[in-house]
């Protein structure tokens, strides 16, 4: 089932006052921002058996793991093998990982780029090349793609400040802004294995992969992906001084960076990321196609 016949089979749901479905209520929502691609992709995935029946068992057997795996990377804690890792991910993904679940990973790290970039292209007085992230196959994941995304959000946040505070100059609305890297359409990414065994949800699939992060990262790179997920607030707060309304900051739930999170619930807080990082990209496009941006990139 492709991502236009989750949105057409939600769109003929049959609503019945008497038994209301759930998950037709919440697509039905416009309250938050979703595009309705993703909106519809994360609704079936979170409807699916697999979570239903697979999660309640892998959460618990993953944290375990976690609390075990820490006595070993205490002794060697710059023990990694990030290039295994990634092929390990990749083989997990292309097998068993579902269709919606595969596609909203993927199309992650074309949002999150667009966000790092709108920030940077509206932001007086700084000049920043990022490296973009846009995997288009299962296949690019493998080039260290996960790691590299958690060390991009590092280093903008490092590099917009000192050029900030070296020039006195603070984060400050802008009257035109500049919407040409926000993409207002589908990315071009292929269309996701659909064998008899791509059925993981997309949170259980985070559960197992995080105890592999915690082994085959160095302790460094693990703690430094697991606390980049309270960077959502950072990065919501760039965004919305430049716009110069501040409302959305309620849709963000991992917040407080300066307090790390547990590890242990670091999956669950992932996927409230992937959630926080659409929410801002779908808030972005609207505000584009209320605006006449400078170029328009589809």
């Amino acid at each position: 089932m492709g991502r236009s016949q989750a949105i057409q089979d939600l769109n003929d749901t049959r609503h019945d006052p008497r038994d209301p479905d759930p998950w037709y209520a919440l697509y039905v929502d416009s309250s938050i921002p979703l595009a309705d691609d993703a909106k519809a992709a994360f609704l079936r995935d979170v409807a699916s058996r697999s979570r239903q029946f697979l999660l309640p068992f892998v959460r618990p057997l993953s944290r375990l793991m976690m609390i075990l795996l820490s006595i070993p990377k205490t002794l060697a804690p710059r023990s990694a093998a990030c290039g295994f890792l990634h092929r390990l991910i990749y083989w997990g993904m292309r097998g068993f990982v579902s269709p919606p679940a595969n596609w909203l990973i993927m199309r992650h790290f074309h949002i999150a780029t667009e966000v790092l970039q709108f920030v940077a292209a509206n932001t007086r007085g700084v000049e920043m090349e990022l490296e973009g992230l846009r995997p288009e196959t299962l296949a690019d994941l493998k080039n260290d793609v996960f790691l590299q995304h958690d060390l991009n959000v590092y280093n903008f946040i490092i590099d917009i400040n000192r050029q900030l505070n070296e020039q006195g100059l603070d984060l400050e609305p802008v009257d035109e802004l500049d919407f040409s890297c926000i993409t207002d359409g589908e990315f071009p990414i292929e269309e996701m294995p659909g064998g008899w065994f791509n059925f993981i949800d997309l949170e259980s699939a985070i559960e197992l992969y995080t105890p592999m992060y915690q082994l085959l990262l160095t302790d460094s790179d693990f703690w430094r992906a697991c606390n980049s997920l309270q960077l959502d607030e950072t990065i919501s707060i760039y965004a919305t001084q430049l716009v110069g309304e501040h409302k959305f900051l309620g849709l963000v739930n991992n917040r407080h960076p300066i307090v790390p999170e547990s590890v242990l619930g670091a999956a669950h807080r992932l996927m409230l990321h992937g959630l926080a990082v659409e929410s801002l990209h779908a808030y972005l496009v609207k505000l584009k196609r209320r605006s006449n941006p400078v170029t328009v990139r589809t």
